[in-house]
């Protein structure tokens, strides 16, 4: 059998790279949509457990695509391995979105949907600093520009929203009467609009990622096609 030549090891290496980016275009707003309406509808009651598993499942299966591309590089696969920690931490909590549904006054479901809603913020900050490392291995100047400023952009986002989730909770359980008059008012905007007031800062950083995730995509696909022909 005649050995494999550097050229298709690296073409089929970089295939599995675009199939992971794909996977992780699509994954992202199906997991958060799944997600949600595990929680708080009853549109996926019949299916179970079942379809938060698949997305976060999903989710997973990019991030190991992703890891046949340039394997001797460290610092990429640190990335990866950091992100698919993560995923893999969604993945055992995801169920309790549905034991949350059945049982919505249970305090340990509601613990382990908010340690979730966490560990999800985290993993998009992963997979922002994996398209970083990702940027910088790939020739595209105008592509690695533009990954760092909007990637750096989104970790801000994604900061404040983690911070500002922190704050609600906080303010949540001390008696009002021992808030100055600022973070009264801030209390009282937090109770009318609950943790839907964070949606904005969070649906901009994955509307971000996934542009990042397509257009990267799509250099490589670009790169490719040029060099065959």
């Amino acid at each position: 059998m005649p050995d494999v030549s550097p050229s298709s090891e690296l073409l089929r290496s970089l295939a599995r790279l675009v199939r992971g980016l794909s996977a992780l275009f699509w994954g992202l707003p199906a997991s958060l949509l799944v997600d949600v309406q595990t929680a708080r509808a009853d549109a996926f009651k019949s299916f179970g457990l079942l379809p938060p598993l698949v997305c976060t499942g999903w989710l997973i299966y990019g991030l190991w695509q992703m890891g046949a591309f340039q394997k001797q590089e460290r610092v990429w696969r640190s990335a990866l391995d950091r992100a698919q920690l993560f995923g893999l931490v969604n993945l055992g909590l995801s169920p309790f979105l549905y034991w949350f549904n059945k049982v919505p006054a249970s305090t340990f479901f509601l613990t382990a949907v908010l340690l979730l809603a966490v560990s999800g913020l985290f993993f998009l900050s992963s997979v922002n600093l994996v398209l970083q490392r990702l940027g910088a291995m790939l020739p595209d100047e105008a592509l690695r520009q533009e990954i760092k400023q909007f990637t750096a952009l989104n970790l801000n986002l994604l900061f404040t929203s983690l911070m500002l989730g922190i704050l609600y909770a906080v303010l949540s359980q001390i008696p009002e009467a021992k808030l100055p008059p600022s973070l009264i008012r801030l209390t009282i905007i937090f109770e009318r609009t609950g943790l839907y007031s964070l949606v904005p800062l969070l649906l901009l950083p994955l509307a971000m990622t996934m542009a990042l995730l397509w257009k990267t995509k799509e250099v490589i696909l670009d790169g490719v096609f040029d060099a065959k022909s």
